[in-house]
């Protein structure tokens, strides 16, 4: 009978969290560059490249490949024979390795995790605890699937409970453009099939731990109707024309994933969980030889990527910045970022406004006026380093302070990721304010523009303290200009068109 140490499942859990912050698997990498050498759209294969040379600096520096290092998913299948040597209960032993991987010194990841979710939402330092799954199956070893979701692709999860005779096709092509772009398309879609409830939707993460493999299937073609539906959705869902980012373009899904069950005659439960463009997970197995290893992968397998904007791009001194200059911005335009800008969150946002209404004002050396507020939770530095990955957050969630903010504190403008709602649109060209769009997925690329970085206000907020930062031509892109008009309205809209006009044209 194969021993299986505490040990040995506490640095291996630890090990392949530190593994998969910063490298991608390679078969995404393939499928990005595929997607990046016959994307037509600019705007999205100017976001691709930066995914693509994100990734590339994050296996050679050994950083984070996103600044949202995740919620961790673990799948276990544990053999019926296997006998344990220690006392630690087996939820006990992923944590710890949870807890080693995210203080590592060496590559300190960002801790999100919250206790409390309904009060308080404390941040329990650590990342601590993981979200697992057990199932004892026969065998002697213990098959580990483990995982790092990022909150932007996960708050995109969507489950319905549809009638025996609908399509699972045309719910996923309905419900893909009212999940907007926080999930950092281009990605994978996870879906579960069948079962009930709760058991579609875990079969939908489930589904995301495998392999980019489609074009594969695409050239062999389906042996089934699961494997007809897996082309059948990933058609659907790139002829929306969401593209990069959600920024427009001929790639949005780079593969379909469905894990089905048997379900109930009167019912169709199905699950839709997205992977972002910092899809992160390990397949290790544990037969009790001892740690898990894990292969690095070699840098040749990364394309090389050159992206310079230079040419095209408008360079902005945020020090002198006016409401007169940001008038001039046009939507869908390439800035160059340098000089100072403030950082905040969700938390930052609602503590600050409770400040303003009590009549305590802004914290100390915290001042908005004429500036820019980049959302974001960075990863602490390391090293020699100002700020670790620095990647945006999804800017939605701001929208029920933006028009607050704007009208009370003197800030002009916003960097986040991905589109506004409706309502941060309409505060924004009320107050001719613009909204900048900065890649997620390229974190450790964007930290390399930040020169300086240090805490102002609520550093008990931990991630979500607000920095200034001094930054040197950070890239972003005009996504909503002062008048309101939002690319990520347009730009889908007119390569649905083009796709669309291209499809007929290869039918006729």
């Amino acid at each position: 009978m194969p021993l299986i140490r505490n040990e040995h499942v506490i640095q291996s859990v630890a090990d392949a969290l530190q593994y998969i912050s910063y490298y991608h698997p390679l078969d995404f990498v393939k499928a990005v560059y595929a997607a990046y050498e016959k994307e037509e759209s600019p705007a999205a294969k100017d976001a691709m490249a930066q995914i693509l040379i994100n990734s590339r600096l994050c296996a050679e520096g050994k950083r984070p490949i996103c600044q949202d290092t995740g919620i961790v998913n673990v799948f276990l299948k544990i053999g019926m024979d296997v006998q344990w040597e220690g006392d630690m209960s087996l939820a006990d032993m992923i944590n710890e390795g949870v807890r080693r991987a995210y203080l590592l010194p060496d590559n300190v990841l960002r801790a999100s995790i919250l206790s409390d979710p309904a009060g308080a939402r404390k941040n329990t330092r650590d990342n601590t605890p993981a979200v697992i799954h057990m199932e004892l199956v026969p065998g002697a070893c213990i098959d580990v699937k483990l995982a790092a979701k990022g909150g932007g692709s996960e708050n995109k999860a969507r489950m319905a409970m549809l009638n025996p005779s609908d399509s699972v096709a045309e719910w996923v092509e309905k419900t893909l453009p009212g999940m907007g772009a926080g999930w950092c398309p281009p990605g994978m879609l996870g879906i579960g099939i069948g079962g009930t409830a709760e058991k579609a939707v875990l079969m939908a993460k489930e589904a995301l731990m495998g392999p980019i493999d489609i074009h594969e299937l695409r050239a062999r073609g389906p042996a089934n109707r699961i494997e007809e539906l897996r082309l059948e959705i990933m058609d659907r869902a790139n002829a929306l024309g969401i593209g990069a980012q959600g920024l427009g373009g001929l790639t949005t899904v780079l593969d379909v994933k469905i894990l089905d069950y048997p379900t109930h005659a009167a019912s169709l439960p199905v699950a839709l969980i997205p992977n972002c463009a910092a899809t992160r997970h390990a397949h290790f197995t544990l037969n009790g030889s001892g740690v898990a290893e894990l292969t690095p992968p070699s840098l040749d397998e990364w394309p090389e990527i050159t992206w310079d904007v230079g040419p095209r791009a408008r360079r902005v001194n945020l020090d002198t910045l006016s409401r007169d200059e940001i008038a001039g911005w046009q939507p869908g335009e390439t800035l160059l970022l340098s000089g100072t800008m403030l950082t905040g969150r969700d938390a930052a946002h609602k503590r600050l406004l409770a400040m303003i209404d009590s009549g305590q004002g802004l914290p100390k050396g915290v001042d908005f006026t004429n500036k820019l507020i980049y959302y974001v939770g960075p990863v602490d530095p390391v090293r020699d380093e100002v700020i670790g990955p620095a990647g945006p957050t999804t800017a939605t969630r701001m929208d029920k302070f933006t028009d607050a903010l704007l009208e009370k504190t003197g800030l002009i403008g916003m960097i986040g990721k991905a589109e506004r709602g409706p309502i941060g649109i309409e505060a924004i060209k009320k107050h001719g304010a613009v909204y900048l769009m900065a890649v997620g997925g390229a974190a450790y690329l964007v930290s390399k523009a930040i020169r300086k970085a240090r805490i102002v206000a609520f550093e008990e907020l931990g991630m979500e303290a607000i920095h200034e930062f001094v930054v040197q031509e950070m890239p972003v892109t005009v996504a909503v200009d002062t008048k309101g008009t939002s690319v990520h309205q347009t730009g889908p809209a007119i390569w649905k068109q083009k796709i669309a006009e291209e499809h007929a044209l290869d039918i006729s």
